[in-house]
Order: structure tokens, then C-alpha cells, then sequence
């Protein structure tokens, strides 16, 4: 989704949705302390974060994988509700179409096995049967269904530190950080409510060197596009125009077209997110901005991640 202006500032809107924020927070704790998650038998590592909208957790999520192949931890599964995709599961991601199972899913399943399903406990059973080995969790901080052997959470923007509708926030953040293992903050000076455990620092870090000097018109359809198209002219890249589409937006033939006729003599530049979602037809001719995430005290995940 897009992030509403208001989110940014306690300004009138915000302040008349805070009591509906109070409610979501409160629903959210009333989950948390009824639920009964399953324990399954292998470990699971939540990457989870606060805030809806981007927060960099699915980057972190791949280096979190990465870390544990390198480690030596067996078969690595990523495990996802598939957001945007119509399909329940538990399945296996194997290039179902865009509709049935979400890009985060398609991304995801492009550099590990990847389960996805609404029932993150069954779909964690699924996973173990298809020989997985340790799981990792792509959100689901506020999911309470399945038991987390360590959770990470990714704390990024704030915006006006209310709760959906008023603000960003899934739920406070004492609340939330009151069941991280490990915070893994993505700016510098972040409010984290009292926390007390490991803070890791890290950054995502885009590889945008073959754009330096060249003109490029950027579309996106992620959480916080802004984002993208910084990182770009960061790069030495000249952005000539910009499009920004809702997140998780399935691109049709049109909108591909009208990009290509508004980028001109420009080349049409999206984020990795965006390019899954695009069919073998729509991708020609259309770069991608690959980004990775970067710790800047990578042993101090690797200690984490030996515990489990």
C-alpha cells in the first residue's frame, strides 16, 4: 500500500483516527496473549518489522538465508503469506502466475524453495514434508500462529508513531519490541520504546553503477518509491520522469506501454519487486535496480543465527 500523507505528521486526520489506532494496537495484544502457536521441529527465524508498507525486511530476509546456507544450515526454505496472491496454500512457488501467489513470493522463490500459504503453521508443516531443514519467515511479526525460535525485527520509518488508520504502526512499539529477540535498525536516532537487546545496524545498499550518467524514467509500485528514486540519482543516474503505481500493483499491457511512451529516449528503470511482476513480454527492454541489505556488524547476526 501506499502510505497516506497523514502518516507523516500528527496533524488533524491523524489525531481523529488515534482512538481506532488504540483499538488496532489493542487487538493486536489480545492476539498475542490468547494465541496458541504450533511449535514445529525445525527453527524459525522471523523477519518481521512494525510499520505496514516497506520497511526493507524482505532484503533482510534473503541475507538472513544467505548467512545460513554460508553457515551450513541444510535446506533453507523462505516461508510467506504471499500478499496479493489469491491461492491459500501451503504450496511450493514455482512459477505460479503473479495472481495466484504475490511477487514477494516470486522473488523469494528465485534464490531459495519458498512455501507459501495464509496458515503460517501449516504452511511451516508443508515446508518440513518438502525437507526443510530451517525456516525463515518473511513478516509475520503479528502472526501468532506459529511459534518463533528467534524473531528480528526491522525497524525503519516511524512516521507520526501512531497505529493503523492514524499512522503507520501495526501496533506500538514497546509492544512490539517486547517479543523481538534482535532489532535491526535501517536508520540511525530511532525511538526503539525501552529496548534493551542486540541492536543490529544495516543498510540496502543498491547496485546502481551501470546507470551513472545514463537517463533513466523510474516506475515502482513498492511501499516507499521515493525511496527507489533516490537511490538512483545517488547512482549518478538522470531521472527524467517518474511513475509510482500502488504497491503490489499488477502492471497490464497499457500501463507498460504509456511508461514506454512517457520514458521517450529514456530507459525504463524498476525495482526487483516490480520486475517479477511483469510478464516475459512487458520486461523487454526494462532495467532493474538490484539492492541488497548490508550489516555493518555481520558477526553479530552470524552469533544470532548460531543459537537456533
Amino acid at each position: 500500500m501506499r502510505a497516506p500523507d497523514f502518516w507523516k505528521s500528527r496533524g488533524l486526520p491523524a489525531l481523529l483516527l488515534s482512538p481506532l489506532g488504540m483499538l488496532y494496537g489493542l487487538s493486536v495484544a489480545w492476539k498475542a496473549a490468547t494465541a496458541r502457536p504450533y511449535t514445529c521441529a525445525v527453527p524459525v527465524i522471523c523477519v518481521g518489522n512494525l510499520t505496514a508498507g516497506g520497511s526493507g525486511k524482505t532484503p533482510i530476509a534473503v541475507a538472513v538465508a544467505a548467512m545460513l546456507q554460508l553457515r551450513g544450515a541444510g535446506d533453507v526454505f523462505f516461508l510467506t503469506r504471499g500478499y496479493g496472491g489469491s491461492a491459500e496454500g501451503p504450496l511450493l512457488v514455482n512459477r505460479q502466475p503473479l495472481a495466484m501467489v504475490g511477487d514477494e513470493a516470486l522473488m523469494l522463490a528465485r534464490i531459495a524453495p519458498t512455501v507459501m500459504s495464509k496458515n503460517r503453521a501449516a504452511g511451516a508443516m508443508f515446508a518440513i514434508k518438502q525437507g526443510a531443514s530451517v525456516i525463515v519467515m518473511d513478516d509475520g511479526h503479528q502472526n501468532f500462529t506459529l511459534a518463533k525460535t528467534l524473531s528480528l525485527v526491522v525497524v525503519d520509518n516511524l512516521g507520526n508513531g501512531l497505529m493503523i488508520p492514524a499512522g503507520p504502526l501495526r501496533e506500538s512499539v514497546a509492544q512490539g519490541l517486547a517479543r523481538a529477540d534482535a532489532v535491526i535498525a535501517m536508520q540511525d536516532n530511532l525511538a526503539l520504546g525501552g529496548f534493551s537487546g542486540p541492536v543490529l545496524r544495516a543498510r540496502l545498499v543498491p547496485d546502481g553503477a551501470r546507470f551513472s550518467g545514463e537517463k533513466v524514467f523510474a516506475f515502482a509500485g513498492i511501499g516507499r518509491p521515493e525511496k527507489f528514486v533516490t537511490s538512483l540519482i545517488e547512482a549518478g543516474a538522470i531521472v527524467t520522469g517518474t511513475q509510482f503505481f500502488p504497491d503490489h500493483h499488477p502492471y497490464s499491457t497499457a500501463e507498460i506501454a504509456r511508461l514506454r511512451t512517457l520514458a521517450g529516449d529514456a530507459a525504463l528503470v524498476t525495482t526487483e519487486k516490480d520486475f517479477v511482476r511483469l510478464n516475459t513480454e512487458q520486461r523487454q527492454g526494462i532495467a532493474v535496480l538490484p539492492v541488497a541489505a548490508i550489516f555493518d556488524q555481520p558477526a553479530l547476526l552470524d552469533s544470532l543465527l548460531a543459537t537456533v
